[in-house]
């Protein structure tokens, strides 16, 4: 058996050279009494052309040698058929154009038979008397055993001991030597071939011209055969060298869509074409060289993967390549009605395989045949209108896609024009090149020019984020910074490290100037990044606009928790408190980290973040600063710090740095050492009645 390759071609040269050379050789086509055919072979590899005696159906079974009756030498096939596998004027292989190639029986008077039938040739040779070996047929459908006198030489495909259907594989060149015996002696040996040929389902390869032996097997000295042996296996791997070629292009491109998920990652369309690419990449490198050259996949595998597996997801994935490519999002029936024609397409694909055989009607099964063509036509609509949708989204840029859809639109078809025997393949130069293979390679070289320009618009599209950021950045830096402010006996520390360009901690720091109190606002919201900056800009303003008008700390939280409440992904960990002039403190805390006293946590009762709850309860505090005393506010980002063994930096280092007295400053540093994953913020406001004014050091400026 041979199939349609996604590529496949072959060297006229060295196939003229092979016809050549078997031409040079002295062989004879004259026939005995006993209608033998006559060859003097000397060192040559002689076609077997005929005449072939033919018979459809399998041999009985002789009950004293447990032997085919059809392959014995003195079987009477006289009344069978006669058959000649002579190449015919202008006849040609029609997937690699040699000129060697026959009709099969399905165009010798047997249209649509499929099962067994048997080949049978007696020859007489003549010339040196050496050993002999036959050379297989170099295209059948599907497999075969050879015999010589009754005895089983080989055979191609996987016979067991029962008349069960065979294993079956793509033809590949193969020599059987034949037995010392008829290649010894005086005088010519006489030798009866028998070829028992099974044909199965039929697959894409089975076409009006299937059945049996498509070449003429070749008989000669076993060094002459093993040398015409060899120059066909360099012809095969030779004609089917493009599958692992395109593969190989095809995993390239496959690669170049992976990295650009790192560029931009915001675009899902790299991910389902990297997905298609490699998938079609394996196919082509696993399945069909695999086919052709080994026999790791058998034909029966090869067209059930084909049908039921490759062909629907193939056109699925390339689906929803073109749906995420466009950005497409309404109507959102198509990616489900996507799922819906490839599910469709793999049991369609594999009932008309024959997986079920005999399991439904015939009228059923009929129709199931016809499903996956059917199922390509609803595929073809619905990419029209994917197409449609996405050049009516993206203007006249849309249409820049046609060049790689078209080609994929007649991919799906190419089937239906080999069964209808339209010209789908030429032989330029001896190559073979099928309408698949220029459809792929245009796909390819759009594609690739397609990638080219979505990359140069997603950098272009980071530079516009960058800049975005960048001046989120700047906005970040001005409305958390703080000016040198006079207050009386305290002093105030502050450091801001966000773990990215924008963070998602905040604090401002509010003094009052008609009585001397200071009011500090820090908390950290939900999120990192633009968005995360984007609220901490809104709760900057808030607690901004609030404190005109408010100084209690729990009041501020409750107007905090108003704003934040119905916005979705709003949820806010913060902490007011306000140090009145004689050191007195409230504090209100709405689920962030407790504050340290002279390096100690307050005791606090636990309380839900603001956003979440319109009626939120929160915990509020009393006490008093004295002289010398220090209050520590900070994030979460400190305590979870983790470094490259995955520890976390952790409270009890926390402890230790606030124990020994550092500054806001060192303790950020220790935890950015340790390894940073999250904004770092840390306050620390020390009372100190001899300080008049006090000093506000702010470190957070010089540390964007």
């Amino acid at each position: 058996m041979a199939r349609l390759s996604p590529v496949a071609f072959s060297f006229s040269l060295a196939l003229a050279c092979s016809i050549a050379a078997l031409a040079q050789h002295p062989q004879s086509t004259s026939f005995t009494a006993n209608n033998a055919v006559v060859i003097t072979h000397g060192q040559s590899a002689v076609p077997l052309n005929g005449p072939w005696k033919f018979h459809l159906g399998d041999s009985p079974i002789d009950t004293a040698t447990h032997q085919r009756l059809w392959a014995e030498p003195g079987f009477e096939d006289s009344n069978w058929e006669t058959v000649y596998l002579t190449p015919q004027p202008g006849g040609a292989d029609p997937f690699n154009g040699d000129p060697r190639y026959v009709r099969g029986w399905t165009r010798k008077g047997h249209p649509g038979y499929r099962g067994w039938a048997w080949y049978r040739l007696r020859v007489v040779v003549q010339g040196p008397r050496e050993e002999l070996a036959l050379e297989g047929p170099f295209w059948m459908e599907d497999g075969y055993q050879a015999f010589a006198n009754g005895t089983l030489l080989g055979s191609y495909g996987k016979f067991g001991n029962t008349d069960k259907t065979p294993a079956t594989y793509f033809t590949q060149p193969t020599m059987f030597p034949l037995p010392a015996a008829l290649g010894t002696g005086a005088g010519p040996a006489g030798i009866t071939l028998a070829m028992r040929v099974w044909m199965g389902q039929p697959g894409l390869m089975h076409f009006a011209d299937a059945g049996g032996l498509h070449y003429a097997p070749l008989l000669g000295g076993a060094k002459a055969i093993k040398a015409q042996n060899l120059l066909d296996w360099h012809e095969n791997i030779i004609e089917n060298s493009w599958s692992p070629f395109e593969g190989a292009v095809l995993f390239l491109l496959g690669l170049l869509a992976a990295s650009l998920i790192l560029i931009d990652r915001s675009d899902g369309v790299y991910g389902w074409l990297a997905a298609v690419l490699f998938f079609s990449a394996g196919f082509d490198l696993l399945v069909n060289a695999g086919s052709a050259w080994t026999h790791w996949v058998s034909a029966r595998f090869y067209f059930l993967f084909f049908q039921g597996i490759f062909l629907p997801l193939h056109m699925g994935g390339w689906l929803m390549v073109w749906w995420k490519w466009f950005r497409l999002r309404r109507p959102a029936w198509v990616p489900l009605a996507i799922v819906g024609l490839t599910l469709a397409y793999m049991i369609f694909g594999f009932v008309s395989e024959g997986v079920l055989p005999g399991a439904t009607p015939h009228p059923l099964s009929a129709g199931f045949v016809a499903g996956p063509a059917v199922t390509r036509l609803a595929f073809l609509g619905l990419l029209v209108f994917i197409i449609g949708l996405g050049i009516r989204e993206d203007g006249p840029s849309g249409w820049l896609v046609l060049p790689a859809v078209v080609p994929l639109a007649g991919l799906q078809f190419q089937t239906e024009l080999v069964l209808l025997h339209m010209p789908v393949q030429w032989h330029p130069l001896g190559i073979n090149f099928t309408i698949g293979n220029l459809a792929n390679l245009v796909l390819e070289v759009a594609l690739s020019l397609l990638l080219l320009r979505r990359l140069l618009h997603s950098l272009e599209r980071q530079r516009r984020m960058a800049l975005d950021l960048k001046q989120a950045q700047e906005v970040q830096r001005v409305i958390l910074s703080q000016t040198r402010t006079a207050l009386p006996g305290l002093v105030i520390e502050s450091d801001y490290r966000p773990v990215t360009e924008v963070g998602g901690d905040f604090f401002q720091i509010l003094p009052d100037a008609t009585n001397g109190s200071v009011l500090i606002v820090a908390g950290d919201v939900t999120g990192k990044g633009l968005k995360a900056g984007m609220l901490v800009a809104l709760l900057v303003g808030a607690i901004r606009m609030a404190a005109e008008t408010i100084t209690d700390p729990l009041l501020m939280l409750e107007a905090l928790n108003r704003r934040l409440l119905d916005r979705a992904d709003a949820q806010t960990t913060c902490l007011a408190l306000r140090i009145g002039k004689d050191g007195s403190v409230t504090l209100a805390n709405a689920g962030h980290l407790s504050p340290y006293l002279n390096g100690e946590p307050l005791q606090m009762e636990g309380a839900l973040p603001l956003g979440v709850l319109d009626e939120a309860q929160f915990s509020v505090m009393h006490f008093k600063l004295n002289e010398r005393d220090r209050l520590v506010l900070m994030s979460d980002g400190i305590a979870e710090a983790t470094n490259a063994e995955g520890k976390l930096f952790g409270y009890e280092r926390i402890d230790e740095l606030l124990k020994t007295g550092n500054s806001a400053s060192a303790v950020a540093d220790a935890a950015q050492k340790f390894g940073q994953n999250d904004d770092i913020s840390v306050i620390s406001a020390t009372r100190d009645i001899e300080l008049v004014p006090a000093l506000v050091r702010e470190f957070a400026e010089s540390r964007f």
